[in-house]
């Protein structure tokens, strides 16, 4: 099982082969892979992104995003694309994540806490209850124009996100309109383990731009220093 989750710089939405490598090239050290998804158009086929993850497992680490909340069909998800780290955006009761830790102690869990306004509270409660069972959570927005939870491009108020790392045990990731122009800012206000970003490094033609994600890798690396040293 990985541990750690320390210095995470993740871009989810991977398209192609090609994208993928260029995010690596780029230093990105964790590539998203979202699918079975209830509201946004997945970005790859499931047998399109198992092929990326085989082509570059030995140089980055990779992550399926799902919105599954059942033991069985997450493990079975996970095996499909041979992956070790599951981020799970969708509703799960603290049985199965308690389920899931016992029958696949291999995988290593992200569990999403999604700011719809004024739920600050009942995120703290999730993550009180369900630290045990996680490895690590992360920060998203709703978007109530669309019900989507993830790849809204929007952004929260960093102040909770802030409260919920100080809250948990467990690393926190900080997503939700994260991109190359406030990435450094959103990072010393929140201090996360990690940021992901998904829309924010992309173009008008839905693929990541380089420029984007060196840029906020660069701005991603230049914030862990800063944290590290205060």
């Amino acid at each position: 099982m990985m541990t750690g989750f320390s210095n995470f710089i993740q871009v989810a939405g991977i398209i192609d082969p090609a994208e993928a490598e260029m995010l690596i090239n780029c230093g990105v050290n964790y590539l998203g892979f979202p699918l079975r998804l209830p509201v946004n158009k997945e970005d790859c086929t499931e047998e399109e992104a198992a092929s990326i993850i085989a082509q570059t497992k030995d140089r980055v680490k990779s992550v399926a995003i799902t919105y599954l909340n059942h033991v069985n069909e997450i493990i079975e998800f996970c095996k499909k694309l041979n992956v070790e780290i599951i981020q799970l955006h969708g509703d799960i009761s603290i049985d199965e994540l308690r389920k899931l830790k016992t029958l696949a102690p291999e995988l290593s869990i992200i569990k999403s806490l999604v700011m719809r306004g004024g739920n600050i509270g009942e995120l703290e409660n999730i993550v009180s209850s369900t630290q045990k069972y996680v490895d690590a959570f992360i920060t998203d927005t709703f978007d109530p124009s669309t019900g989507a939870s993830g790849a809204t491009g929007k952004i929260h108020d960093w102040k909770l996100s802030k409260r919920l790392v100080q809250l948990s045990n467990k690393p926190v990731i900080l997503a939700g309109g994260i991109n190359h122009l406030n990435v450094y800012d959103a990072m010393m206000e929140v201090k996360p383990a990690g940021v992901d970003t998904h829309t924010g490094v992309e173009g008008i033609d839905g693929r990541k731009e380089f420029n984007k994600v060196k840029k906020f890798v660069e701005e991603a690396k230049r914030a862990f220093i800063t944290i590290n040293t205060i």
